[in-house]
């Protein structure tokens, strides 16, 4: 069975995903497994020196363990995050158009990764913490179609301001990696560590 890790958790437990993405939510859904949702609130700042992958673990840790401690009894949590990191740099969501052209500028006709992690809480005690890496590589794109799509608003809610799964397809030359990583639920990482979470209880 597909996801057979994760089902037997949600058996077990009630599976909590501690995200406000969307996009998160679909991805879990399409697994046919049921859990709930509850939506961290964290301020999500990057501390003086942090490795870019070591911030996004933390930040994943840190939003199920939030969540863990609101979701009472016989709950375990996931805490997702997601980043878009160029060279040391990581591109979080933009504060406003201008923002986000620069972004896109930058990106555009270059290579960048996108790294998810994933981490399960239960109790408030980590189980197990994760992160999976896709290389994206975007298209040379002029000013004019950038600033076209920033219009529509789409750019605005998303790391590295833009969505592969939406509108933002066309700036995507081709990816090195798991789709569902840069949507921002990769679930083949999802169920290898729902593996070590039955381990764990």
């Amino acid at each position: 069975m597909k996801y057979s890790h994760l089902t037997r958790v949600a058996q077990c437990h009630r599976l909590v995903l501690g995200s406000g993405s969307p996009r998160r939510q679909r991805l879990l859904e399409e697994t046919g497994i049921p859990f709930e949702r509850i939506i961290p609130q964290l301020e999500e700042s990057r501390r003086a020196g942090e490795a870019p992958y070591r911030f996004a673990r933390r930040l994943a840790e840190c939003k199920a363990r939030w969540v863990s401690e609101r979701a009472g009894a016989n709950a375990v949590v996931v805490g997702c995050d997601t980043i878009v990191v160029q060279g040391e740099t990581v591109l979080g969501k933009p504060a406003d158009p201008d923002e986000a052209f620069a972004i896109l500028s930058s990106l555009a006709g270059r290579q960048h990764m996108v790294c998810t992690a994933l981490a399960f809480v239960r109790d408030s005690r980590l189980l197990t913490l994760g992160h999976e890496l896709t290389s994206v590589f975007f298209n040379q794109v002029t000013s004019e179609r950038i600033r076209k799509y920033i219009a529509s608003g789409e750019p605005l809610d998303k790391a590295g301001a833009y969505g592969i799964q939406g509108m933002g397809a066309f700036l995507v030359d081709r990816i090195e990696g798991n789709l569902d990583n840069v949507i921002g639920l990769p679930r083949m990482l999802l169920d290898d560590l729902a593996r070590k979470v039955l381990d764990s209880l």
